[in-house]
């Protein structure tokens, strides 16, 4: 029994499985957790090339470790619980779908001699997926989902059906996107992706196993002559220390740029309201928006009754230096939508507090704003704090990853749900 002294304590128990690339074991007192553990090795084709290379579990397991996180921040679900030591990261125990899910944006590599006519830097929208079932005698072959279907994997009680593939590739697909955008906001194109399903002791599946160097092509700028990935060391014919070296500095590079892809939080929505009687329609902007972690201010101003200080208040939004969106809440005669549109360049969204009493005419007047004004008009709060979302998402990608997984997560429940209505006997 070893006692990861760097770990807070942990206590491993059994050895679970062991990898060419990392080991994982039970912990005690922790049934349903995983210590999963990089080694400082590197292997390309099924293992059959494979070197030492000191310090590259602690690389991977950086890197796994700040995308797991980014993951988890978006509101994507995954088996990673926390950090344990350098080389070491707590996971939620999983038994392991056998089948690994790529995705591709550019057409390279084993892509192109499966398909020959196709040009290298074929650019897939959407992006491509494949599916290959996990086993090193047959170097993972291709597996179609149906076949994926077909083999009624039994994992933790959950029989992996056609509604899990279907979860599990819209996930696959999710997890890529999410990364492409952040890497893009480094400067790099991610190219291509593999990831990993489990399903843990509840029969939940999850995003599982390790992101690292080793699971994508990223090349800097777009170019292929910038890789830093481990085709690097794929591409070796020979292989010297100087050239593990160079391997080495890549992924390096890799995990420090990870530092920058979860970005501080930047842009705000701001809420105005016509009087402080609208505050608990604006609440409800404001938990919408706490969802999706975007800062919420409420303020009071009528631009009827207040003009010149509704303005200054304005003026403090413009000169914040961040992105905001504005949301107008006020009923009648709504004056405060058109008055903040028509002095800005800041998105405003109405969203009047209406009731059966004054549906119409309300809403016809945040829709019959004068000429110029470019003010668009939603009813439910929620709707708002979604409409002001999408458009910070334009120069945020948490905030795009966010929407992106909410979404993602909302079609999983009504999976799910769907399912179990099926599964109901009379």
């Amino acid at each position: 029994m070893t006692t990861l002294t760097e770990g807070g304590g942990y206590k491993f128990k059994s050895l679970i499985i062991e990898g060419k690339t990392k080991q994982v074991y039970e912990l005690v007192d922790r049934p349903d957790e995983c210590a999963v553990v990089s080694k400082d090795r590197i292997t390309a084709g099924d293992g059959a090339r494979a070197h030492d290379l000191k310090g590259k579990s602690q690389i991977s397991n950086r890197t796994t470790c700040k995308i797991f996180q980014l993951l988890s921040t978006a509101g994507i679900k995954t088996s990673f619980v926390r950090e344990a030591s350098e080389n070491i990261f707590i996971a939620r125990k999983c038994a392991m779908v056998p089948i690994e899910w790529i995705t591709r944006r550019i057409a390279t590599g084993s892509f192109l001699k499966r398909h020959p006519g196709v040009p290298e830097h074929f650019r897939f929208n959407p992006p491509k997926q494949e599916t290959c079932f996990k086993d090193d005698e047959n170097h993972d072959p291709i597996w179609s989902q149906e076949q994926i279907i077909s083999a009624n994997f039994k994992l933790n009680g959950l029989v992996i059906g056609r509604d899990e593939v279907e979860i599990m590739r819209r996930t696959a697909l999710l997890v890529f996107e999410v990364l492409e955008k952040a890497w893009a906001s480094r400067d790099c194109t991610l190219v291509d992706m593999k990831i990993e399903f489990g399903v843990d002791a509840k029969g939940e599946m999850l995003v599982s196993d390790v992101i690292d160097s080793d699971s994508w092509r990223l090349w800097p700028a777009g170019d292929k002559s910038q890789m830093k990935d481990k085709q690097v060391y794929r591409n070796l014919t020979t292989v010297t220390q100087a050239d593990l070296d160079t391997v080495k500095r890549n992924f390096t590079w890799v995990a420090d740029q990870l530092e920058f892809l979860i970005p501080p939080t930047t842009g705000r929505v701001a809420v105005f309201m016509g009087s402080p009687s609208d505050e608990e329609h604006c609440r409800k902007i404001k938990k919408e928006c706490k969802a999706l972690s975007i800062p919420c201010d409420l303020r009071v101003s009528s631009a009827h009754k207040g003009t010149e200080e509704t303005l200054n208040i304005l003026a403090e939004y413009e000169g914040s230096g961040e992105p905001v969106v504005l949301v107008a809440v006020a009923g009648r005669s709504n004056g405060l939508g058109p008055v903040l549109s028509g002095n800005s360049v800041l998105p405003v969204i109405n969203c009047p507090p209406v009731n059966s009493s004054n549906v119409t005419q309300d809403i016809w007047s945040s829709l019959n704003v004068p000429s110029g004004l470019a003010c668009t008009t939603v009813i439910y709060p929620a709707a708002a704090a979604q409409a002001a979302a999408q458009i910070l998402a334009l120069s945020n990608h948490m905030v795009w990853a966010r929407l992106r997984a909410q979404a993602l997560n909302n079609y999983i429940s009504l999976k799910k749900a769907d399912k179990a209505m099926r599964d109901t006997k009379e």
